[in-house]
């Protein structure tokens, strides 16, 4: 079958397009004919080695992906560690869910990650809930215009909750606005901490949803108001986050991490997840935002334009 390969972890230079031999299966796997494949940044990441856990190379590429059941032959969306950029996946029943009949496969391919992400995130805050009396819930994401950015502004307007957003575009942030994003900012013309103190006139806000990891993940603390918390799920600058720790203590803030190669293990908290995105599907309240689509022997320029942030929304490679 054919595969994108990682040969070396060089960066996106070393994928390659190979026949391999198809997966075995494993107890409680499921074989799918995978037709399309999210990319995302921990993907950006892995051709680094700067993903944790990745094996040594050669190893299949990808980890969301959207297909054919083949024992069944129903449309399914999937997550798997790594593998998901080949003409078959061999993927956990657990881990798989059915496409909506309304999606085409692109879209489907779009959903794992970005949403069980954006959600877990607003669950993690405690904004899947109402807010106390006389307070609603602001939360601040970071890359706003990306895919959990969009995610996260498609769940949040449906949550109610008052939402700011960074890009480096006007025009992103205008496309985002008509998501549901209250608060742009545009980071390149204005320093994000200061917008926040702005915004809420010195109050802060809830929860940040934090992805680039050094400076930013004070910065973000900063932006916090009391009881506040950064969910960090990601580094996207390579560089380890850093602690204020006297913002910590003054606003009894924390910071809480969130991977969801860990969290989806734990079928006690995917099972009721999946529940409230499958209702907001059905409900037709989320649409996965997609901003191109690449065949997959254009998979090194998609990597490289998602490396670079210039994308809007999510990037699919088309499989089948």
């Amino acid at each position: 079958m054919k595969a994108l390969m990682i040969t070396s972890l060089s960066g996106p230079d070393a994928l390659v397009i190979q026949q391999i031999a198809e997966p075995a299966l494993k107890p409680q796997q499921m074989m799918v004919r995978a037709t399309a494949g999210g990319l995302n940044f921990a993907d950006v990441l892995t051709t680094m080695g700067g993903y944790p856990g990745t094996p040594p190379p050669p190893l299949t590429a990808g980890r969301e992906f959207a297909g054919v059941e083949e024992s069944t032959g129903r449309r399914v969306m999937g997550y798997i560690q790594w593998g998901a950029f080949a003409e078959k996946v061999a993927a956990y029943s657990h881990l798989l869910w059915p496409a909506p009949d309304h999606w085409s496969g692109e879209q489907a391919a779009a959903f794992p990650v970005n949403y069980f992400t954006a959600y877990l995130a607003y669950w993690q805050a405690g904004m899947t809930g109402p807010a106390q009396a006389g307070r609603n819930h602001r939360a601040f994401i970071h890359a706003v215009a990306g895919g959990v950015g969009t995610a996260a502004v498609q769940i949040g307007h449906i949550l109610g909750i008052e939402m700011y957003g960074t890009s480096s575009s006007d025009e992103k942030l205008a496309r985002v606005k008509e998501l549901g994003l209250q608060h742009g900012i545009n980071y390149k013309q204005q320093d994000y901490e200061e917008a926040v103190k702005n915004l809420t006139h010195g109050e802060g806000v809830d929860a940040v949803f934090e992805m680039l990891g050094g400076e930013h993940t004070a910065k973000s603390l900063r932006c916090l108001r009391d009881f506040g918390r950064v969910i960090q799920y990601g580094s996207a600058t390579g560089k380890q986050p850093q602690l204020d720790v006297r913002a910590l203590y003054a606003k009894s803030a924390m910071v809480q991490g969130l991977w969801l190669t860990y969290l989806s293990q734990k079928r006690e908290i995917m099972e009721p997840a999946w529940r409230q995105l499958s209702e907001w599907i059905g409900q037709r309240k989320l649409t996965p935002v997609i901003g191109q689509v690449f065949p997959l022997e254009r998979a090194v320029e998609a990597y490289k334009l998602l490396q670079a942030g210039k994308n809007y929304g999510k990037l699919v490679l088309k499989i089948g």
